[in-house]
């Protein structure tokens, strides 16, 4: 596993669920590991489901951009640009 790496993409809402969808062709199979327990391999994709009170954390909903990071096997999560609190 390389020491760090950061992809970004979209939260997406998939029967209820907030999700994010990483393709383990572009750099995915990096966070297979970190991600063990919060995430699982759904095809061509590591599925990792947003919790809603992470997603509450984080402000972020459907369509919103997150980057996510491994540092040393740790995995990461952040809002591109965070929603402004009520």
């Amino acid at each position: 596993m390389k020491e760090e790496i950061s992809l970004e993409g979209p939260v997406l809402s998939v029967d209820g669920e907030l999700m994010i969808l990483i393709p383990l062709s572009d750099g995915g199979t990096e966070f297979v590991e970190c991600t063990q327990g919060i995430g699982e391999v759904s095809g061509d994709y590591l599925k990792v489901v947003i919790p809603e009170w992470l997603a509450d954390v984080l402000r972020v909903e459907e369509g919103d951009r997150v980057v996510v990071t491994s540092t040393r096997r740790k995995f990461g999560m952040q809002a591109v640009q965070p929603r402004l609190e009520n």
